[in-house]
């Protein structure tokens, strides 16, 4: 870490470990809300189907080996881990995080701005390091010469730097200014949740029950009225007040001004709302342990997780690999075939029967060894188990009487 610092010239000021606390929260643009709550970075994160559905992208992601291949000659890919660039993308992007902290901030970053930034350090040419920014802070322009520029501030420190010297991970949308914010799209639905959850708050502020208004037949002396304003609020208000019976003497009654929550569907309300916000994010409700009493499409939970690693998690991946190669490879390492790609193998890490289905199957039909199997189970590897095998029956038909013949296979 010293070193890095000592060959950048990083000072404490400019190099701090990533505060969410010791941020400005991001409004989208024109965030005039229909419901009131006013939908931030930080607001939005505070409904549980929002951080989850982000949670569950960005940590899905960030958990996936990210690895830096080669096509050679024969067409087969190695990773290539004497590379610097495999160590930042792999281990520890910066001084001050680790690999998954990297990209869950990253991918966090794409799924709530529609952007994520990274300064690229540079050492021979060769990168060896990313320091990401915060993708509110950053002003992208475009240069009379067409190229890109990119301006910010961070720390007391003023950056304006070449396309060059900045990676880019655009969200949907795939404008070269900038993809396009969640925020700023589902900001009417987000500020219908908050609402809805203030609604709720409300209600069990007040025991669940409905206000309304107290009748007296006569002016109230101020005593009077003090004596009834402490007896309602010290008695009656507050869920562990709930269910408590109101007595009424001296001619007052009591009038209801609003329905009471069944009527209201409130939790129906917000059943919609997570829905909805999973719509926006492209997450299947079931998991975000959202569940419901109609039959989902498709019908089983498994094939809802398969859903969401096809049809989710395959564009969002392969924007980040397309990004990192086009920004972190030159043209001759392109041209010598390095690449750079999410090993999705992790998917398969804490299922041990699909673990077990997949292995076979690659033994059995000769596209993986015994001691690749055995290094991707991190055991050691043994002889002979570099060599493919494949099932002695499997030979054309025509082959098959030459074989009884020459005493291979036994005749009926």
């Amino acid at each position: 870490m010293k070193l890095l610092r000592k060959m950048f010239g990083w000072s404490r000021d400019e190099v701090r470990p990533l505060d969410l606390r010791n941020h400005a929260d991001f409004r989208a643009p024109g965030t005039g809300n229909d419901a009131g709550p006013a939908v931030s970075a930080t607001s939005s994160m505070a409904l549980a189907a929002v951080w989850g559905c982000v949670n569950l992208i960005s940590g899905t992601i960030s958990s996936l080996p990210l690895q830096v291949y080669q096509r050679e000659a024969d067409g087969n890919r190695r990773p290539r881990r004497n590379l610097s660039l495999h160590a930042v993308l792999h281990d520890s992007p910066n001084a001050d995080q680790t690999s998954l902290d990297f990209w869950d901030f990253i991918t966090m970053s794409i799924e709530l701005w529609g952007n994520a930034y990274a300064r690229i350090e540079r050492l021979g040419g060769k990168v060896v390091a990313l320091v990401p920014v915060w993708p509110n802070m950053m002003s992208v322009r475009r240069e009379a010469s067409g190229a890109l520029r990119y301006r910010w501030t961070a720390d007391r420190h003023s950056f304006d730097l070449p396309e060059d010297d900045v990676l880019h991970i655009r969200g949907p949308g795939g404008d070269p200014m900038g993809g396009m914010s969640t925020l700023s799209f589902a900001r009417r639905t987000f500020s219908l949740a908050m609402a809805a959850d203030e609604s709720a708050s409300g209600f069990f502020r007040n025991g669940m029950r409905p206000s309304g208004i107290l009748k007296f037949k006569d002016w109230l002396s101020e005593e009077n009225r003090e004596i009834a304003r402490k007896y309602m609020l010290g008695e009656f208000l507050g869920a562990a007040n709930s269910g408590k019976p109101f007595i009424a003497e001296g001619g007052v009654e009591w009038q209801s001004l609003v329905v009471p929550p069944a009527d209201a569907q409130m939790l129906e309300t917000r059943g919609h709302s997570v829905e909805e916000i999973c719509r926006f994010f492209g997450v299947p409700p079931v998991m975000i342990q959202h569940g419901s009493k109609t039959t989902s499409w498709p019908t089983g939970v498994e094939q809802q997780v398969l859903l969401f690693q096809k049809f989710t998690l395959r564009r969002r991946l392969k924007r980040i690999e397309q990004a990192l190669c086009k920004q972190l490879l030159s043209p001759a390492e392109r041209q010598a075939g390095i690449m750079i790609e999410f090993n999705l193998e992790g998917l398969l890490r804490g299922d041990s029967a699909g673990r077990a289905a997949f292995y076979k199957s690659g033994l059995g039909d000769g596209w993986l060894t015994i001691n690749e199997v055995r290094a991707k189970e991190n055991l050691p590897p043994v002889d002979g188990g570099d060599v493919p095998r494949i099932q002695k029956q499997n030979v054309p038909i025509s082959d098959l009487e030459a074989l009884i013949q020459g005493g291979t296979v036994e005749g009926g």
